[in-house]
């Protein structure tokens, strides 16, 4: 496969959305190590335990508007890495190579990892409209915290970004999500609603990218359990 091509395939793994449509800030290189115990508890917020893995601050700009929305997308290496998809520090890699970022990481057992902090929008909504919010067209990423849970989908949703014959080489217990990964959502959902009231719990506010953006993207896809987020 020429190196133009792969590249490029790698870039559409991601989720995040391309920075060229949103105002960046100076950046500041750095690649941070992961810090335990994220001090996040208030009277309002329940104490969860999430690492802490900033993204430079290239990959983020500063908030323009109110939170209304949680957009969940899944996210993978498979394509560089069938067999190990889920290998933490390449996926960091991948999202400060191409300035792409969300707000939280779920890993297949729950771990919870901050990549952004949720005062700054992330660069993870790209290009898309809401029905009903019209005044957000292409610009979701200002009003929504972006949660990423490492998952493939289905074949049919992956095979625009990855040849079969490397989608069929992954095992089959990393294709789809986790229960530890669902307990781990409900209780950072629970947590970014208290401390954002602007979002209702519902499925006009806690949506999938693939909503936002159907052209585009497929996830979290036809394989993730909306029911167990009680909806």
């Amino acid at each position: 496969m020429p190196k133009t091509i792969y590249l490029l395939i790698t870039f559409f793994i991601l989720t995040g959305c391309s920075t060229s449509t949103v105002q960046k800030d100076t950046s500041i290189k750095e690649s941070p190590p992961i810090v335990k115990s994220v001090d996040m508890e208030s009277p309002e917020t329940i104490n969860l335990d999430i690492e802490e893995w900033l993204l430079p601050k290239r990959n983020s700009r500063v908030r323009a508007a109110p939170i209304t929305h949680v957009m969940l997308h899944f996210t993978n290496n498979a394509l560089r890495a069938p067999q190990d998809p889920y290998n933490i520090e390449e996926i960091y890699s991948l999202f400060e190579e191409y300035e792409v970022s969300a707000h939280y990481l779920i890993g297949r057992e729950g771990e919870i990892y901050l990549l952004v902090p949720e005062e700054r929008a992330a660069f993870h909504a790209g290009k898309g409209h809401l029905l009903n919010y019209q005044d957000y067209h292409y610009g979701l990423n200002d009003y929504s915290i972006g949660i990423e849970l490492l998952a493939v989908g289905m074949k049919e949703e992956m095979l625009s970004i990855m040849p079969e014959d490397i989608y069929d080489s992954i095992k089959t217990e990393d294709i789809g999500y986790t229960d530890s990964q669902y307990e781990a959502l409900n209780q950072l959902l629970e947590d970014i609603l208290k401390r954002n009231p602007g979002i209702k719990k519902d499925r006009e506010h806690i949506i999938g990218h693939d909503e936002y953006a159907p052209v585009r993207k497929s996830d979290p896809g036809e394989l993730f359990d909306w029911e167990k987020l009680g909806f």
